[in-house]
């Protein structure tokens, strides 16, 4: 199957599968039966669409195969036909089933690992293999995840639906905080091709959903712009052979214009309800930085007020780090390290903070004491572009 094929079936089912499950949740009652019924539906059109070709009404297909399973489990069931009135074709979902369902799946009593597992395969459609696949880990330990979830959800009578108005607040956060995890990890784990689904793409797409069904909360449109202003420079991340491309070097002629200014104006709109978030706060630098045509030409004094800004809502030694850096741009490398010196018993095994200190000493003319520091970060870290980066750095003379 051509790449653009594969695209486009995995468009379909994400875009289904979900709405599958919200509606086959609420008949039902009861979670597990809804996820297995949709994951067998999946797992079908994985294996009959490549080759027969995606169906005229892909939602109709997906939705029969599911009903026939249902049937079956139905038939044993007491209220056999109760159940069967009510599952029939076209699924007339309430329009808050898929936002009760991913409140469902990121409930603050799951691990926050399982609540990952789960909303990609009950809302996004993966199957447990493509979600082992895209964290490179194995399928066994995704599926006792995913099963374990579902156990809790039962025995714990996690309720199906929208938390109430005191409480939204609260688990909006760990919503926000699994897509956001979940951009992370396709944006920034690998160099090449992800072995499964683009992660980065499903993080997009479930902001993007969440946004819709709550446009008017400011945090969410400010993660759904901050994903939005990353993907529109990700093709001028990595250079011909794979390796990474540091942002002062990116080729911005490469960037999205057109997704940045969107990207933007869906910010601007947020702001606008004069409710700060951090995620607003890291679009609105990211946004500094793609709005600026040349690295010379970054408001590096906005950038630290930002940052400022972001420590008074969410402090983090990272924060302090990313801070720190836009110091260096805006008042000097020695402020920088000044900074950098604080937060050395915080960050001491973290290798981003040996890379930026590696920086430091060497535009402050200690070029060995920025190898060390390099070779301690290339110590700490796994990813494989960023281990290129810091071998080349140790390879210049």
């Amino acid at each position: 199957m051509s790449d653009a094929a594969h695209d486009q079936l995995a468009s379909v089912v994400r875009q289904h599968a979900g709405q599958l499950a919200a509606a086959l949740m609420r008949v039902t009652g009861d979670f597990a039966t809804a996820e297995d019924l949709v994951q067998d539906a999946v797992l079908a059109a994985l294996q009959h669409w490549p080759a027969e070709g995606i169906p005229e009404r892909p939602d109709a297909w997906l939705f029969t195969v599911a009903r026939r399973r249902a049937l079956d489990g139905f038939r044993r069931a007491d209220n056999y036909r109760a159940k069967l009135a009510q599952l029939q074709w076209p699924v007339q979902p309430a329009d808050d089933d898929r936002l009760r369902l991913i409140f469902t799946c990121c409930h603050p009593a799951l691990p926050r690992q399982a609540q990952i597992a789960l909303t990609l395969r009950v809302v996004c459609g993966l199957t447990t293999a493509q979600i082992a696949r895209a964290f490179l880990v194995h399928e066994t330990a995704i599926a006792q995840r995913i099963t374990r979830a579902k156990r809790k959800i039962t025995d714990a009578g996690i309720p199906y639906r929208v938390p109430d108005d005191d409480e939204l607040a609260a688990r909006l956060t760990e919503v926000l905080t699994v897509i956001y995890l979940l951009f992370n990890e396709g944006y920034l784990a690998t160099t090449g091709p992800p072995a499964s689904r683009d992660l980065a793409e499903d993080a997009e797409w479930l902001a993007s959903l969440l946004h819709q069904l709550m446009p008017a909360e400011p945090e969410v449109a400010g993660l759904l712009a901050l994903i939005r202003l990353h993907r529109a420079r990700a093709a001028a991340r990595f250079g011909t052979d794979g390796e990474l491309v540091l942002l002062r070097d990116q080729d911005r002629s490469r960037w999205d214009r057109e997704a940045i200014a969107d990207a933007v104006r869906l910010l601007t709109r947020a702001a606008r309800r004069q409710r700060p978030g951090p995620y607003q706060l890291q679009a609105a630098i990211v946004a500094c930085h793609a709005e600026a045509e040349h690295f010379e030409d970054t408001d590096w004094e906005q950038i630290v007020l930002l940052y400022d800004m972001l420590l008074h809502l969410a402090p983090s030694p990272v924060t302090r780090l990313h801070r720190a850096i836009a110091v260096r741009y805006a008042t000097g490398a020695q402020a920088a390290m000044a900074e950098l010196d604080d937060l050395a018993g915080i960050l001491g095994e973290y290798h981003l903070y040996h890379a930026t200190r590696a920086e430091l000493l060497r535009e402050l003319g200690q070029p060995d004491h920025a190898r060390a520091a390099d070779r301690r970060a290339l110590d700490l870290t796994a990813n494989p572009a960023e281990q290129a980066v810091l071998q080349q750095r140790l390879a210049w003379i």
